[in-house]
C-alpha cells in the first residue's frame, strides 16, 4: 500500500495567498477559452466516433452497404479506428517533443479530417477500414499532445480540474453523434450514414483553426532553452502579467531545476521508461491504467450496445437511437459534474470507488441479462438499461475524470508524453482488443461473456491497492521525484525558496534606494 504526501510547500503557499477566480483574470480567462476548442475538445472525435458506430448500426442503410456485419466482420468494422491508433505509437512523443505540442496536435487534426472525409464517401468494407484506420492514427497525436498542454500551461489551482475536463468532453462528441445520427435515421439513402461520418471531421477543424490562439508549454520552451520565453507565457497566464508576482518566477526556478535534475541521469529513447526502479513503477502503473481504461467493460457498451439492445427485446431502431441519445446525455450531465468535483480529492480513494462501483453494477448487470434471456422478463430487460445508465458516471468517477491528470501528475516532464504514448499504447491495444472481441462474445456465449469483464474489475481493484501511488496536492515538479529520494525532492523546494528569497531582497533593496 502507498503513503500519501504533502505539497510542496512554497506553491501551496503562494496559491493560498491567492483568492481571486479564474474568471476575472483577464489572461487567464482567454487561455482557458481557447483550450476548450485546441485540446478539451480533442476527446469529443473519439467520442463521436464510439456513439456514431453505436447509431449507424441501427440503420438499415449502413447495415445493406456492408453486408449486414456481424461477428469479426462487425469487430473489424468498429475496432479499426483503434488499430490506426496503435500504429501511431512509435511516432507520437517523437514529434511532440520535437515540434512542440500545438504543431503535434496540427499534425493530428489534419490526419482526422482526411480520415473523416474517406470514411463518408467510402465506396466499399475495405475502404471504411483504412478511413477509421487514418482517423485512428491522428487522434493520438492529439490526445497526448494536448493532454501535456493542459497540464502544462494550467495555473496551479485550476490544473486537476483541466485534466478532469478532458475526459469529460469525450461526452460532448457522443451526445452530438447520437443526435445526428436520430436525425439522419429517416433518411432514405447512404447519406443517413454518410452524414455522420463527414461531420466526425467538425472537431479537428477547430483545433486547426484556433490551436495557435494558445502559447506554447513553458516546459517544453524550458527544455529547447527557450527560458525567457517560458517565463513570460507563465507571468503573462499565471500572474496577469505583473513582472513582479512571485508565482510564475518560483514555478520557473523549480521547471529549470528539474529539469537539470533530469537531464543528469535520462537516456534517449524509450528506454528512459525503464531506467530507474521508480520509472519502471511508473511505466508498469501507466501499463495497467490503459488496460483498465479500455477493458472495464465501457466498450462493451460505448460500440455495441445496439447488440445489447437487441439481446434483450429492443429491435426498433428509433427507441435503440433514442436510448443511445439518453445515455450520452446522462454521460455528458454526470462527467461533467464529476470533472468538476472529483480532483479535488485523493486521487488512489478515487479510483478504488471507481472500481468498487464497476464490479457492483457489472455484477448486477450480468445477474438481470441472464435472467432476461433466459426467461423473457420485461422487468429484468429493464433492469439491464439501469445498470447501463448508471455505469456511465461509476467509470466517470475515476477512468474518466482523473485518467490524464494523473497521467500528467505521475510523469516528470522530460519522459511525460513517452509515459502518455506508452498509456495510449496499452489502451488502444485493450481497445482494438476488446472492440473486436465484444460482439464475437456477445454472439457465441450471449450473457456469460460479461464475466469476464466482473472478473478482469476484481482485479484491477487488487491492482490499485497495491500500486497507485497518491499524487494529489503536489506540484508537477515535486510530483518529478516521487518514487526517487528525498534529496531530490528537497532540490527542488531549495530552489524554489531560493528564487522567492532573491526576490524579496531585490524588492526590499528597490524600496530603500
Amino acid at each position: 500500500m502507498v503513503v500519501e504526501g504533502g505539497s510542496d510547500p512554497v506553491i501551496a503557499r503562494l496559491i493560498a495567498d491567492d483568492h481571486t477566480p479564474w474568471y476575472k483574470k483577464p489572461n487567464l480567462r482567454y487561455l482557458y477559452l481557447f483550450l476548450v476548442p485546441c485540446c478539451l475538445a480533442i476527446e469529443s472525435t473519439s467520442g463521436f466516433d464510439s456513439s456514431m458506430m453505436n447509431g449507424v448500426q441501427s440503420l438499415d442503410y449502413w447495415q445493406d452497404f456492408f453486408g449486414t456485419p456481424v461477428g469479426a466482420n462487425l469487430g473489424i468494422l468498429a475496432a479499426s479506428y483503434n488499430l490506426g491508433a496503435l500504429s501511431a505509437v512509435p511516432f507520437v512523443a517523437v514529434v511532440s517533443d520535437h515540434v512542440g505540442r500545438r504543431w503535434s496536435i496540427i499534425m493530428g487534426s489534419v490526419f482526422m479530417i482526411g480520415g473523416a472525409f474517406l470514411q463518408a464517401f467510402s465506396v466499399n468494407f475495405a475502404m471504411w477500414v483504412v478511413s477509421r484506420i487514418i482517423l485512428g492514427h491522428g487522434i493520438v497525436y492529439c490526445i497526448v499532445a494536448g493532454s501535456s498542454l493542459i497540464g502544462e500551461l494550467g495555473h496551479p489551482k485550476e490544473r486537476a480540474i483541466l485534466g478532469a475536463l478532458f475526459n469529460a468532453f469525450y461526452s460532448v462528441g457522443a451526445v452530438i453523434a447520437a443526435g445526428i445520427t436520430l436525425r439522419t435515421l429517416p433518411i432514405q439513402s447512404d447519406w443517413s450514414w454518410r452524414l455522420p461520418s463527414i461531420l466526425q471531421a467538425a472537431p479537428s477543424l477547430f483545433q486547426v483553426v484556433f490551436v495557435f490562439f494558445i502559447p506554447e508549454s513553458p516546459r517544453w520552451l524550458v527544455s529547447k532553452d527557450r527560458s525567457e520565453e517560458a517565463l513570460a507565457i507563465l507571468v503573462k497566464y499565471h500572474a496577469e502579467g505583473d513582472e513582479n508576482a512571485e508565482l510564475p518566477r518560483v514555478e520557473h526556478a523549480q521547471i529549470v531545476k528539474a529539469l537539470e535534475i533530469e537531464n543528469k541521469s535520462r537516456k534517449r529513447g524509450y528506454i528512459e521508461l525503464f531506467q530507474t526502479a521508480g520509472m519502471r513503477r511508473r511505466t508498469l502503473i501507466a501499463t495497467m491504467l490503459g488496460l483498465f481504461t479500455q477493458f472495464s467493460g465501457n466498450t462493451l457498451i460505448s460500440s455495441y450496445l445496439v447488440i445489447i439492445l437487441e439481446s434483450i427485446g429492443y429491435t426498433d431502431p428509433y427507441i435503440q437511437n433514442k436510448l443511445n441519445l439518453g445515455k450520452e446525455a446522462w454521460g455528458l450531465v454526470t462527467s461533467f459534474a464529476l470533472a468538476l468535483t472529483v480532483p479535488r480529492f485523493p486521487r488512489r480513494r478515487i479510483y478504488l470507488t471507481c472500481v468498487t462501483c464497476l464490479l457492483c453494477i457489472y455484477t448486477g448487470w450480468t445477474v438481470a441479462q441472464a435472467r432476461q434471456m433466459i426467461t423473457g422478463s420485461e422487468v429484468a430487460g429493464i433492469v439491464v438499461i439501469v445498470f447501463i445508465f448508471l455505469y456511465g458516471p461509476a467509470y466517470a468517477i475515476g477512468y474518466n475524470a482523473l485518467t490524464y491528470t494523473y497521467l500528467v501528475e505521475l510523469f516528470p516532464f522530460y519522459v511525460r508524453t513517452k509515459g502518455v504514448t506508452w498509456f495510449q499504447l496499452f489502451g488502444r491495444s485493450a481497445g482494438f482488443f476488446g472492440t473486436f472481441v465484444n460482439p464475437i462474445g456477445l454472439n457465441n456465449i450471449q450473457w456469460k461473456y460479461l464475466l469476464v469483464y466482473v472478473i478482469w474489475l476484481c482485479f484491477e481493484w487488487a491492482f490499485i491497492w497495491f500500486m497507485f501511488p497518491e499524487t494529489y496536492n503536489r506540484t508537477l515538479e515535486e510530483l518529478t521525484f516521487l518514487f526517487e529520494s528525498q534529496e531530490e525532492k528537497d532540490a527542488i523546494t531549495r530552489e524554489a525558496e531560493k528564487q522567492l528569497f532573491e526576490k524579496k531582497v531585490a524588492v526590499s533593496e528597490t524600496e530603500v534606494a
